[in-house]
């Protein structure tokens, strides 16, 4: 799940009378404050499952949708396509990277927005199509859920304008995407860990990085858990990410995120051992293992 969230400027005059402009600023300063507020009100959308994955013979889902805020919320629908960095990053495409393909065209999905009051859910049905035409392989775009800004009626306009002071108007926008990956085919998806390193940021703060190797035709999705294992053998948990995916056509992507810097934990001697698991509560399948020796 991506979460996105702009501002949008409209409307700045300013002026070069100093005084003003000073004056000017504690009113700015609150009217972010407002806005922020008003950002948050709109951004809370709980939505269940965070995936939609359609392999085997599922041709159907259902996304559940909830407000978990206590302001009135309008989401437009859509697909769009998104590239992901060897960092991690996200940006948005129109056109595929090689080897890559987009599932929006075998997607119908309904309704394509919602408005939602405080603790109000409702289901957004999604079916696959075109199924015929799908070859072996992946398919992925995602969903995206766009707040629509309250936009205040024309007549409720602010009609006082005085060309002394600096006049700012800030319509936010949030949003969430999560994705929509179509399997056909038999997985021959691997995952390798590669290249662990240990540091210490700011002499406080644990850090391990490593490389995540996919090979195959398929995406690898899962959770990173890193054990503190001692000299005497005592093993510790010490780091969880869940969620880490690396898409097609990633090769690999590279991941690093801080440690618990717990009592009693020397990361100057012993062994870090990562292991990385599909999400699942039920026997998580095991995609790779590797550790990392601390002096």
């Amino acid at each position: 799940m991506i979460l996105h969230k702009f501002y949008y400027l409209r409307n700045f005059r300013y002026s070069c009378k100093f005084k003003s402009l000073i004056l000017t600023l504690s009113t700015i300063l609150g009217f972010l404050f407002l806005v922020s507020s008003n950002l948050e009100a709109q951004g809370n959308l709980l939505i269940t499952p965070r995936r939609v994955v359609f392999e085997g013979s599922k041709k159907s889902m259902d996304l559940n949708l909830a407000n978990t805020g206590s302001d009135t919320a309008t989401y437009a629908i859509s697909l769009v396509q998104i590239r992901m960095k060897d960092d991690g990053s996200f940006e948005t495409i129109t056109e595929p990277d090689p080897g890559q393909l987009f599932a929006d065209k075998y997607v119908r999905f309904f309704p394509r927005s919602v408005t939602l009051g405080p603790n109000e859910a409702q289901v957004v049905k999604i079916q696959l199509i075109k199924t015929n035409e799908l070859s072996e392989g992946e398919y992925r775009s995602h969903f995206y859920f766009r707040a629509v800004p309250n936009q205040k009626p024309l007549g409720e306009e602010d009609k006082v304008k005085d060309s002394t002071t600096i006049s700012v108007k800030l319509i936010p926008v949030f949003g969430i995407t999560i994705p929509v990956i179509i399997r056909v085919g038999e997985s021959t998806m691997k995952v390798s860990l590669s290249d662990l390193s240990f540091q210490t940021v700011n002499d406080t703060i644990p850090q391990l990085s490593m490389v995540m190797n996919r090979s195959g035709n398929m995406s690898v999705y899962g959770d990173l858990a890193v054990d503190y294992i001692s000299t005497q053998g005592k093993i510790t948990r010490v780091g969880i990410a869940n969620g880490v995916a690396v898409y097609t056509p990633n090769l690999i992507r590279r991941f690093q995120f801080a440690l618990n810097n717990l009592p009693g934990i020397d990361f100057k001697t012993g062994t870090l051992r990562v292991i990385y698991s599909a999400s699942s509560d039920v026997k998580p399948a095991r995609y790779a293992e590797a550790e990392l020796s601390l002096h």
